[in-house]
This record gives C-alpha cells, structure tokens and sequence, in this order.
C-alpha cells in the first residue's frame, strides 16, 4: 500500500499538462471538454434545484427524492474528480462507464418517485435531459482523447498499472482545479445540501406533529 499511495504525494511536483494550440485536434478536444462540457454541468444543476423549490418538494416527494439527487451527484461527481486528478487507464475509463450508466438508472427512479408526488413541469423535463446526458458526453470525449485505454479496456488490460488509481502524469493546471471545485461547490453542492436539509426539517416536523 505505501509504494501505490506515494505516487499521489508528489503527483503536483510533475509538469502541469498544456492545452496546447487550438487548431490541434487533440487539445481542441480537451479544451472543449474541460471548458465547455464541464462547465454546463452548473446551470442545468441550478435550474433543477430551482424547479424542486417551486414544487416544493420538501412538503411532497420529500427526503427520500432528495436523498435519490444526492446519490446522483456522487454518481455524476465520481468520474469528474477521477478524470480531472488521476490517470486515465482501463480502471478510471471502466469507472467512469458504470458510474454513467448507474446514473441514467437512477435517473428514472428519480423521475419515477416524483412525478407521482409532486408537479414535474415540461422545463423540469427538459433539464433533467441535460443533466442525463452530460455525463455520457464526457466520457465520450475523455473516450476519444485516450483511445489507446479504450483498447487496452477492451483486452482485459495490458499491465498490473491498468488496474491501479494513479495520478496523472502531468496534472492539470492548479488554477483551474480551484476554480472548478469552487464553482461545484457553489452550483451544484451547496444548492442540494439547501436542499436535503429543506427535506430533513420538514420531515422531523411532520415526524413531530404525527
């Protein structure tokens, strides 16, 4: 365990990785899914948590509906953070698959608890197939960028590294990792924690007056 784990004490010691220029491919890829595929993630967040409050989902679904978002975000969250910090490999592509399509189902659980409990608006409709879809887009492209590991995934792996959490080789500018998580935080955590507390209170008051 100590000799897996030290690559990760010094994985900010390597060359940040570049973009590189525009007209490259590659990096026209990458740029596009660090700065726009990502990013979308925030305003579609947003506006589902608007659509929840004015249906007031913590008198109607409740916690259970919000406790099904919460899991969707970790599903959504997962291959993010692997993608953006380790090295993508047959172990973080296989991750980043399940956890999208573990997402899609839990997509329609979630849509299959609410409509019978509370209004789920055309507009809320329309976000959630934002949302759906935004997580098979960037493994899409994260596919295409490294489609050298896609071929390795498909051949069991070629190494024992293949099947290890390894940083990247050269780790992705620190500016931008500050500025993501800020921004994660901010449209997309503290929203839905907004929101699951909503849920918590309101079903302890029921609790209390029953």
């Amino acid at each position: 365990m100590p000799g897996r784990t030290r690559p990760w004490r010094r994985w900010r010691a390597a060359p940040e990785l570049t973009t590189g220029p525009a007209d490259d491919v590659e990096n026209a890829s990458r740029r596009f899914l660090l700065y726009g595929v990502l990013p979308l993630w925030f305003a579609p967040a947003v506006g589902d948590w608007v659509m929840h409050r004015r249906s007031r989902i913590e008198d109607t679904s409740g916690l259970r509906e919000s406790l099904v978002h919460a899991l969707m975000m970790a599903e959504a969250g997962t291959p993010v953070v692997l993608g953006l910090v380790a090295e993508v490999n047959p172990l973080v592509l296989a991750t980043m698959g399940a956890a999208a399509l573990a997402h899609g189902a839990t997509a329609l659980w979630d849509v299959t608890i609410a409509t019978g409990q509370r209004e789920v608006t055309p507009v809320e409709q329309h976000i959630h197939s934002f949302l759906e879809v935004l997580p098979l887009t960037a493994v899409a492209f994260t596919a295409c960028l490294h489609w050298d590991q896609v071929r390795s995934l498909t051949r069991g792996g070629d190494t024992r590294r293949a099947w290890r959490l390894n940083p990247k080789p050269h780790p992705l500018p620190a500016h931008y990792l500050g500025g993501f998580a800020a921004a994660t935080a901010a449209f997309v955590a503290l929203p839905y924690a907004e929101e699951l507390l909503r849920c918590a209170r309101a079903a302890r008051r029921r609790a209390v007056t029953a």
